[in-house]
């Protein structure tokens, strides 16, 4: 009989390979954007070639990456750059470190649960996850690496590592401002341990630190007239972390009323019945998860609560390892559910898939889940679009729109449509609107357009299926 562990070993490169290829024929077909895979490939094109970090922003300025979000870790792409300069290395990277998590979960669960079965069980769950999936094949995000960072911290807290847990906790701080803070909270599980009050203590002090620093003054510091660009998500609750504070305190219903809407509900669910609600088992564990959380139900963006995008990579780790946690005192409990809960488990997270996954054979299944299950076709209107992007040169400064923006983005200038100041060349997708260029943009855009092809400073070179490229006279 195969080991558990070669089945995982088996499971994680099949996700690896499978979801890295996924997430490139979906950039490939152009369902990829601007921003964010094309902002980010530009901070990895500016590092290779000595700009560290630079971008060009909505406004058309060159900052720094870090005057958006604190996400330094970025930069460990720039030397496989120089190896393979295309944006599909962010998406095969994300995908290769996200399934790289796995082998942690095994570890845990097979400690807690006494079994290597259970650790392949909750290996594969981990795998399964309809969040972990959507993580991967939205766009490349830098958070996504700390999941299986912040996964392998569990495991050498787990097993009182502490130099290990500072090698991975590190980087996991460095991939955006608040996973110090998810840091932290591990920091505080920790403390409660035996011994370990100290240690805790020192974890999430250093965690806290680092995120009031990102947040306070790196970010503010690199941001265009300081301060950070999406502190407005939290207007409603009181804008800054001092005001948040100051709203919890004096006006508490507000967060609460903030933090409950119906589309926060739903996406705790949709987080929770995968797992079979073990991480509520295990209540200090799954608290780990609430920096994230917290920073996603409090805010206007709707996007924040909804797993189909890179916003749960903090909350991930907390929830699963909740949830062996949970099912290990489960077992204490009841001895026999050891032996069939990991495999309920996995049933539930396949169905869960089937109802609310990325996978594209789901829509075949009856209620499958159908969102984004055509994106890695790649079509006549992407072959068209490859043809006439080709009439750009490489380096010229560009404005384009978003999705077309995604493969323009390794140069130093790129600049997104209407907003051209010094381009040279513009590219526009007229029949795939997206971000900037959709409702309720749409008729800035149209007008933009409009004005563009009247204006007679540049001329069409090349046009085809609704993707035209133009050049300025």
């Amino acid at each position: 009989m195969i080991h558990p562990a070669r089945l995982l070993g088996a499971a994680t490169a099949a996700f690896a390979l499978g979801f890295g290829g996924l997430a490139t024929l979906q950039h490939r077909a152009f369902w990829s954007g601007r921003f964010d895979l094309g902002n980010l490939t530009q901070a990895v094109w500016s590092t290779a070639h000595f700009r560290v970090l630079e971008i060009t922003d909505l406004q058309g300025r060159q900052i720094s990456r870090l005057g958006a979000h604190f996400d330094p870790l970025v930069a460990v792409f720039a030397p496989l750059w120089w190896v393979w300069p295309s944006p599909s290395l962010l998406l095969v990277g994300q995908a290769a470190a996200v399934a790289a998590g796995a082998p942690a979960v095994y570890l845990l669960a097979q400690k807690h649960l006494e079994s290597a079965w259970s650790g392949l069980g909750f290996g594969l769950t981990y795998l399964l996850y309809p969040p972990t999936q959507w993580l991967v094949l939205d766009d490349f995000h830098p958070v996504a690496l700390a999941t299986p960072l912040l996964l392998w911290g569990f495991w050498f807290l787990d097993t009182n590592r502490l130099t290990a847990f500072a090698l991975v906790a590190v980087p996991a701080m460095l991939s955006k401002e608040q996973i110090g803070l998810t840091v932290a909270a591990m920091g505080l599980w920790y403390a409660l341990r035996p011994g370990r009050r100290r240690a805790g203590i020192a974890i999430a002090g250093a965690g806290l630190a680092v995120s009031l620093l990102a947040v306070l003054v790196v970010v503010p510091h690199f941001a265009p007239g300081g301060g950070s660009p999406f502190s407005s998500r939290y207007d409603a609750v009181g804008g800054s972390p001092v005001g948040m504070a100051k709203t919890a305190v004096t006006d508490p219903l507000t967060v609460v009323r903030a933090a409950t809407e119906a589309r926060d509900l739903s996406y705790l669910r949709d987080l929770e019945t995968p797992l079979l609600g073990l991480s509520l088992l295990s209540p200090a564990t799954a608290l780990t998860a609430l920096p994230e959380l917290g920073l996603n139900l409090l805010s206007s963006t709707r996007t924040q609560t909804s797993i189909h995008y890179h916003y749960s990579a903090g909350a991930i780790p907390g929830l699963l390892i909740a949830s062996i946690l949970g099912a290990a005192r489960l077992r204490r409990r009841w001895p026999q559910t050891a032996t069939w809960l990991p495999r309920l488990l996995v049933v539930a997270v396949i169905g869960a898939g089937v109802l609310l996954g990325p996978l594209p054979l789901y829509r075949h299944l009856p209620f499958g889940s159908k969102l984004a299950a055509e994106q890695h076709l790649v079509g006549a209107h992407a072959r068209a679009a490859n043809r006439v992007l080709l009439a750009i040169p490489d380096g010229a400064a560009v404005s384009a729109t978003d999705t077309l923006g995604a493969h323009l983005s390794g140069r130093e200038r790129i600049f997104s449509f209407p907003v051209m100041r010094s381009a040279d060349w513009v590219a526009i997708d007229t029949k795939r609107p997206s971000y900037l260029d959709a409702a309720p943009a749409h008729a800035e855009f149209a007008a933009a357009l409009a004005a563009l092809e009247a204006g007679g400073r540049f001329e069409l070179v090349r046009t085809e299926d609704g993707v035209r490229v133009y050049r300025r006279r």
